[in-house]
């Protein structure tokens, strides 16, 4: 790691160009230094090593397998067949397929670094960008991931585009260095006018960008859009969640959510993962003036020394949510705040199979298992499919936060011509799986991400095999029943408000993590601090058991573990950290010292 720190490197940086356009220009260069890397990340790459590779390529004294990761960036997922066959085509220069992500967008790994221009610029020129896909900025923007054609669904998608519209960095570097000064403007609609009061109030001490200035944001910043009573965008995770009131079938305002985010380190009782609180309601006309009021707030009072409290959930707790609201509202002259709705959601669950989008056509969610679009052996030829499908029928996709693929806008005279491509390529509708294999999702992990301590996605279908059978034994196969797992406790995955959870400790190892919720309004807390990956299924029976045994009637996993399994209030760090066991314990002496006295 460069000795400077991310935040002299971002100052330092020129508006993001460091020596980034000299280096790719150098043939002789297999990678680039880690200041470099840091910068690349706002552009919508990070530089990764095929790790399976890193001991034999040691042992023969040779360079690491370097190779970029380019991320697209698709505001609510949607995503034309057009763009879809360019990104198709270019996962040629890749590892060959596509990874559909939980933000609802789309990575290619293994690029080499003499191929990335070519990948970005031809992204780009698809109505696209990777701009801001990663680095200290706002990320792309969630929103729900159903086709409805209703005003609802359609002003949560346009809210979508406008935010990305007005968090896009400013600086020129991204055109300058992968497009030759060309500008060339992502396909989404432009932002609103910003209230020049607003402005004022929010504008950077220092720099061109009014927003971001010299430094941008002390860390990543995710935002996404829900519409009740699908959660599928994950909310409570976000940094900031807008959920529209309805008033005679039309969106009159959001209610706004802050202060979520599940990265932690294991044993570091500062780090945690935390649920998003309600912050306040706003009519519709205000809420990206209200947005644009929260992010710049994080971007003043955010920590910018320890990179492990960055994020705004850690600004939210030690402001204070009333302290935060105010700071907000001090920033929004003349625009009126409002207490927050009620919110209700029941499942973080996609609709899969066939559904009607409500202006006389359809739209059929597609199961992709953990995201990966490949043609893979002796089973699902998933990018012949999807690429058949687009050049044949022109219908746009969508990709859900659940890494699953919605064909959009069918006629009904052309469902069977869907069903049949899909069947061609090995590709089956979901309707035999269990419910909780449906859902199930594991990050990328091993063998590119360089964070990963263990394996994600290669091994949870495999664990998933042997629950399944246990599922349908206790005659769970329909109940709802989330199971996440990440390579590491960054959880990019999402574990820690799943059922079950399992965070990568080390090779094989996996801290095991129970009691969230398929509503995603919960969070965990650890049950086991190391699980070896083939002794999970047998864990996970254990509780599945005591649900068939103890259940009422109707009753889904979720509500009967915080039913009968509370052991103290909830959340604290020590709920992340410290296993169950061992929490319950320190409970039980506490309650006891308590009567004594």
């Amino acid at each position: 790691m460069s000795k400077a720190s991310v935040e002299d490197i971002k100052l330092a940086s020129n508006d993001l160009r460091g020596q980034i356009a000299e280096q790719f220009a150098d043939t002789s260069l297999s990678h680039v230094p880690d200041d470099s890397n840091i910068l690349l990340k706002f552009h919508g790459s990070y530089q990764q090593d095929d790790r399976d590779k890193r001991a034999e390529l040691s042992k023969q004294k040779l360079d690491k397998a370097w190779s970029f990761m380019i991320r697209s960036k698709m505001p609510g997922g949607r995503i034309t067949a057009k763009q879809y066959l360019i990104h198709d085509d270019l996962c040629t220069k890749a590892m060959g397929n596509l990874r559909l992500t939980n933000r609802q967008g789309i990575q290619l790994h293994g690029v080499l670094k003499g191929g990335l221009k070519e990948v970005i610029h031809n992204v780009c020129h698809s109505g696209l960008s990777t701009m801001g896909a990663c680095g200290d900025v706002v990320r792309n923007t969630m929103g729900p991931a159903a086709p409805i054609k209703d005003a609802v669904h359609a002003d949560a998608q346009t809210l979508t585009e406008e935010i990305s519209q007005r968090f896009l960095w400013r600086s020129t570097a991204y055109a300058d260095i992968w497009l030759d000064g060309e500008k060339v403007d992502p396909e989404w609609i432009q932002a609103p006018d910003v209230a020049p009061a607003v402005r004022a109030a929010t504008t950077a001490p220092e720099g061109e960008d009014p927003i971001y200035g010299k430094v941008y944001l002390p860390r990543k910043f995710k935002m996404a859009v829900a519409i009740q009573p699908s959660n599928d965008v994950d909310l409570w995770s976000q940094d900031v969640s807008f959920i529209p009131h309805i008033i005679n079938s039309a969106v009159e305002g959001y209610t706004i959510t802050v202060g979520g985010g599940f990265g932690m380190s294991h044993g570091q009782l500062s780090t945690r993962p935390f649920l998003a609180q309600p912050l306040f309601y706003v009519k519709r006309a205000h809420v990206v003036d209200a947005t644009e009021a929260i992010v710049t707030t994080q971007r003043d009072h955010g920590n910018r020394v320890e990179r492990k409290n960055a994020r705004m959930k850690y600004t939210v707790q030690t402001m204070g949510i009333e302290a935060f609201r105010a700071e907000v509202q001090r920033r929004l002259p003349d625009i009126e705040t409002f207490p927050a709705k009620e919110l209700r959601f029941d499942t973080v669950e996609d609709h899969l199979c066939w559904h009607e989008q409500g202006d006389g056509k359809l739209y059929c969610a597609v199961y992709v298992s953990m995201g990966r679009i490949a043609d893979k052996e002796n089973g699902p030829q998933y990018r012949s499919a999807f690429a058949e499908l687009a050049r044949t029928l022109d219908l746009p996709y969508i990709i859900t936060p659940n890494t699953n693929v919605i064909i959009a806008d069918i006629a009904p005279d052309q469902k069977a011509a869907v069903d049949a491509i899909l069947a061609k390529h090995g590709v089956v509708h979901s309707d035999e799986m269990t419910r909780a294999r449906k859902v199930a999702h594991a990050c990328v992990a091993l063998p590119t991400c360089g964070l990963s301590l263990s394996e994600s996605e290669r091994v949870l279908p495999g664990i998933m095999d042997k629950i399944d059978p246990v599922l349908r034994e206790l005659g769970m196969e329909n109940e709802p029943i989330l199971f996440r797992m990440t390579g590491c406790p960054n959880g990019c995955g999402r574990p820690y408000n799943a059922d079950f959870g399992f965070v990568g400790r080390a090779p094989n190892k996996y801290a095991m993590f129970v009691g969230g919720s398929v509503r995603g309004d919960r969070l965990a807390g650890l049950e086991f601090k190391s699980v070896l990956g083939e002794d999970i299924p047998g864990k996970v029976r254990e509780f599945l058991e005591a649900f068939k045994s103890e259940r009422t009637n109707g009753e889904i996993f979720a509500d009967w573990f915080a039913r009968t399994r509370t052991t103290g209030e909830a959340p604290t760090p020590e709920q992340f950290h410290i296993e169950l066991a061992e929490r319950a314990a320190k409970l039980a002496g506490e309650k006891v010292g308590a009567a004594e006295s």
